[in-house]
């Protein structure tokens, strides 16, 4: 025989060959889904972890820039002794001048430290709700609300049934 005739209709499948079940394909997606979101984010560890390492080079750098900047002034304060020694003034009495002056610029910046320090604003809403906090999380028991959902409107807009009963 070189042809033998189909006794499945045509599009059907043979006999054997199930359709797999909406679970079955749920599973397989979601496992799909997890893989999808595992590869993303080992993707973005690897891209984070070159940048990260090149931005802690970066600061450190900065720092020790910061440290020799920050010890090279010894040199300018002596240099600066040095040269009202030069104009006449006795040794002792220049270092003290370049002293008294340090200092008077760090009073300066105590003084603006403690004018901006001043300008914080405390978290006044973060802090009423952190009060809050024990009424919301108040647990219920299943099926009882102490306070009825808000409604959603078709254009999104949420009304509150009872707007004194809302603590957050």
């Amino acid at each position: 025989m070189a042809h033998s005739a189909s006794t499945t209709p045509a599009g059907a499948r043979p006999a054997g060959a199930e359709e797999p079940s909406v679970g079955t394909l749920v599973q397989s997606a979601m496992a799909d889904v997890s893989t999808l979101i595992r590869s993303e984010i080992e993707l973005a560890k690897a891209e984070v972890g070159k940048s990260a390492k090149k931005a802690g080079i970066g600061a450190g750098a900065f720092g020790a820039a910061a440290v020799v900047a920050g010890f090279s002034f010894f040199f300018l304060f002596i240099a600066i002794a040095e040269a009202l020694t030069a104009l006449g003034l006795p040794r002792w009495l220049s270092y003290l001048i370049v002293w008294v002056l340090l200092l008077v610029v760090a009073g300066i910046a105590a003084l603006l430290g403690r004018r901006f320090i001043k300008k914080i604003e405390k978290p006044e809403r973060t802090m009423e709700s952190l009060k809050e906090l024990p009424d919301v999380m108040h647990r219920e028991a299943p099926g009882q609300r102490r306070r009825d959902l808000p409604t959603i409107a078709p254009g999104g807009q949420v009304t509150r049934r009872d707007p004194d009963t809302y603590l957050v």
